[in-house]
């Protein structure tokens, strides 16, 4: 996978490899930024495109292949 950029995420599509509460497809929606100034970015909020239902998870997260796949497969 591409690494990936914690400013560039926003927007971007998603596949639960695993349904997540029947939900596979997300999109991010929300890039959180840190509390304090000048720490590094950790959390993103993904929206899943069926149920609209929200969850937090590290962004990081998203580059393991057995648990994300980058775009709607």
């Amino acid at each position: 996978m591409n690494p990936l950029n914690p400013k560039k995420l926003l927007l971007s599509k998603w596949t639960a490899v695993q349904p997540i509460c029947k939900d596979k497809h997300f999109l991010v929606t929300k890039v959180v930024a840190p509390e304090v100034v000048g720490d590094k970015t950790e959390w993103v909020d993904v929206e899943a495109v069926f149920s609209r239902s929200t969850q937090r998870v590290a962004w990081r997260d998203l580059q393991n292949d057995e648990a994300w796949k980058q775009g709607w497969v």
